[in-house]
């Protein structure tokens, strides 16, 4: 029974993260879209910060400019589908919706505005305007938004209904004799 149980775990972790993938994927592809309709709207030139990051990390330098633009698409593809998982873990909690979006929220933007400027590749936020701030918030919300909706709308009620009606059950069961039936 208690193997059943570990495996049974393992498989909700495993589902929890797989499905975080999914929901960041998505989430990463709206804000990308969000990205290109507000630098056309804006003028502003895509930003080099992923590809500036992985040099900084690796100590590595690019071949070409355009090589920089490839590696910062790949590196923002990369980094918002793996933030998914973090989705994935908080649902796992039994959390949904819009507190489920608000924590993945503040755990990505929290973490971006800190770990950007610890690298030397973004100023920090009290040297940004109010608009660059704004704008960065508003990819963010849509991102969480997304990966949200996703891994909500995947998971239906199973991010921790099963575990509460084992519970239930279990609780039923107590002090009867039972039968083993697997």
């Amino acid at each position: 029974m208690k193997k059943y149980k570990k495996q049974n775990a393992l498989a909700c972790v495993g589902t929890a993260i797989g499905v975080g993938l999914i929901a960041g994927l998505a989430g990463t592809i709206a804000m990308t879209l969000c990205q290109i309709a507000e630098m056309k709207v804006t003028g502003r030139k895509p930003s080099n910060t992923p590809a500036n990051a992985v040099r900084e990390v690796f100590d590595v330098e690019p071949v070409t400019e355009s090589k920089s633009e490839e590696v910062s698409n790949e590196v923002h593809f990369t980094y918002g589908t793996s933030l998914g998982m973090i989705r994935g873990l908080i649902g796992l909690a039994g959390l949904k919706g819009m507190i489920a979006n608000t924590i993945h929220f503040i755990i990505i933007w929290g973490g971006k505005i800190f770990m950007l400027p610890s690298l030397r590749v973004a100023a920090p936020i009290t040297h940004e305007d109010a608009k660059s701030i704004t704008t960065d918030i508003v990819h963010h919300v849509v991102y969480v938004t997304t990966a949200g909706c996703v891994y909500d709308a995947i998971m239906g009620n199973k991010n921790n209904d099963a575990d509460v009606r084992e519970v239930k059950e279990s609780n039923k069961i107590k002090g009867k004799k039972r039968k083993n039936n697997y």
